[in-house]
């Protein structure tokens, strides 16, 4: 199973354990977006698309995977969902005067999804990526990362690391804007275990290194004090990554569908593989 492809697997488990994204930052991912037209692209089972929705915007999610889709559709059947990816959206040149991914702009094939990006995008327009990591300037969230080891809290899962992985995300010289924003989730012990099992590094392991990983965070959560008895707050950030504005509407576009949206082709890969831009990481 690939890493981007693998969250199918986990859509429900996905839907009810990983956290919503902080509304501050989301709200600064779009204080320089021209309108209320917003794309969430590589939306998943919905996470970023409810804060959305709450802000009174006029959201639009696109998903790759069919079972994260369907997740999304069920939580909110109101909003505008529609299968594709970040390389083949199906939305017409200028329709959105945003388009944000939440956990996913890694995932995607930017040589492919960035003149698709800017073909969406109206003038003036601005993409933004957001991802939430775990604190590890708190000790005993370092020490859960050590522990959990990397294919569960990997670089891009905290602050400094997620700074040092996001550097090229965009385009070389793109210049993007960053910000972070405290963030925290209520857990036990039971259901950080369950969220941490909703990771691509985790999903993808063989069953017996699975057991043992996740084994070994369960033992680590019921010896430490701040974890081991009921509720405690995971702390978090919610870390944002903004482009430059769009500047105007492409001046040539990629072969068209009958509906005038771009026609499947490269880097739509099968049901969110690492071209395809499934919410998660």
């Amino acid at each position: 199973m690939e890493l981007a492809s693998s969250f199918g697997a986990a859509a429900a488990a996905y839907a009810e354990h990983r956290p919503d994204y902080a509304a501050a930052a989301v709200r600064w991912a779009l204080d320089r977006a021209p309108g209320p037209r917003v794309l969430d692209l590589g939306a998943g089972t919905g996470k970023l698309t409810a804060t959305l929705v709450a802000l009174g915007l006029e959201v639009t999610a696109v998903e790759p995977d069919p079972a994260m889709l369907a997740e999304l559709r069920r939580a909110l059947p109101d909003v505008r969902a529609r299968p594709g990816s970040a390389e083949a959206i199906p939305l017409p040149a200028a329709s959105v005067d945003a388009v944000l991914a939440g956990n996913a702009l890694h995932w995607f094939d930017m040589a492919v999804a960035g003149p698709e990006i800017a073909r969406v995008l109206g003038p003036g327009g601005i993409l933004a990526g957001l991802w939430n990591v775990v604190d590890d300037r708190v000790g005993w969230v370092a020490e859960l990362a050590r522990v959990a080891g990397s294919a569960v809290i990997g670089p891009r899962d905290t602050p400094s690391g997620w700074r040092a992985e996001t550097a090229q995300v965009l385009r070389p010289g793109a210049a993007p804007e960053r910000a972070e924003f405290p963030h925290g989730q209520r857990r036990t012990a039971d259901s950080l275990v369950a969220a941490l099992a909703t990771r691509a590094g985790v999903l993808v392991m063989p069953p017996r290194e699975r057991a043992d990983t996740l084994g070994r965070i369960r033992a680590f959560l019921a010896a430490a004090p701040e974890t081991a008895d009921g509720e405690f707050t995971l702390p978090m950030l919610t870390c944002v990554l903004r482009g430059p504005r769009n500047p105007e509407a492409p001046t040539h576009s990629p072969p068209r569908g009958s509906d005038g949206t771009s026609a499947p082709g490269r880097g739509c890969a099968p049901a969110g593989t690492a071209s395809g831009g499934s919410s998660g990481c």
